[in-house]
């Protein structure tokens, strides 16, 4: 079975831990996994159809529409205190640093940046923020939407290069470039941020099994008892791993079928 940690895997570092990470819990587990890169800008959609995933982050609108839905692992417990404490996570708006734009609604008119359409932070919840907004004369508060620019980094770099001017960021991906790659977002401020929703859990393919399935979720539960792993939780920015209540995924659906 593959382990693949893409959707957060943001610099070296963070690769390195998410690797370690997956390495200790296949030894715990007993369960064999192969870790794979499936690198930028090789679609998501890829690996979330393989029938061969052992711990793969997956987006929860994609894995709420699935059917047959993967067989969730465990979901990570995000540790910058923004969370409290929850399996939670936000879609930052972004905007150039030296821009004049203190809010979103000072961006509308302009040109806002999009990643992909089943996504979740980079495309759904950016629409749903913007029902609030929209209104019979102004169906779309802004005049041109820039994309597929398929990841994060791209749809950062879009702003940078003044190609938009308002981008949705994973605030999980935003918090994890602060901490390890704060040079790539220093042109950026943040001026909002969506309602939170559950976060992307690690899943496997039903052809894992109930049982190695049930080992590989005990292993990332205990993680954060192992000493050894304290400080790959910490670069992570990860207090440890907890069981993926699947159907909390369900608001992502719900969010995605109020847009369309």
């Amino acid at each position: 079975m593959i382990a693949c940690s893409r959707m957060y895997n943001v610099a070296p570092a963070v690769r390195e831990a998410w690797d370690r990470a997956f390495e200790h819990a296949a030894g715990v587990s007993g369960v064999p996994l192969e870790i794979v890169a499936h690198a930028a800008p090789a679609p998501l959609d890829e690996i979330w159809a393989r029938d061969d995933m052992g711990a793969v982050l997956m987006c929860g609108w994609p894995f709420a529409a699935a059917d047959p839905q993967p067989v969730p692992i465990a979901v990570p417990l995000p540790a910058p205190p923004h969370y409290g404490g929850e399996p939670v996570y936000f879609t930052c708006l972004v905007v150039r640093r030296e821009s004049a734009f203190a809010s979103i609604e000072d961006t509308f008119g302009g040109r806002v940046a999009w990643t992909v359409r089943n996504s979740y932070s980079g495309f759904a919840a950016l629409h749903h923020h913007l029902l609030g907004y929209r209104t019979p004369d102004r169906p779309d508060p802004f005049r041109e939407w820039v994309g597929p620019l398929v990841t994060p980094a791209a749809a950062i770099e879009s702003v940078l290069e003044d190609r938009a001017d308002l981008a949705p960021v994973d605030s999980f991906v935003w918090d994890l470039l602060e901490r390890h790659a704060p040079e790539r977002i220093a042109g950026l401020r943040v001026v909002g941020r969506t309602a939170a929703a559950p976060f992307p859990p690690l899943v496997a393919s039903p052809a894992i099994g109930r049982d190695a399935a049930r080992r590989l979720s005990e292993a990332f539960a205990a993680m954060a008892d192992a000493p050894s792993m304290r400080p790959m939780l910490d670069l992570l920015l990860l207090n440890g791993f907890a069981a993926v209540d699947a159907t909390a995924y369900d608001i992502t659906r719900r969010r995605a079928d109020a847009i369309s």
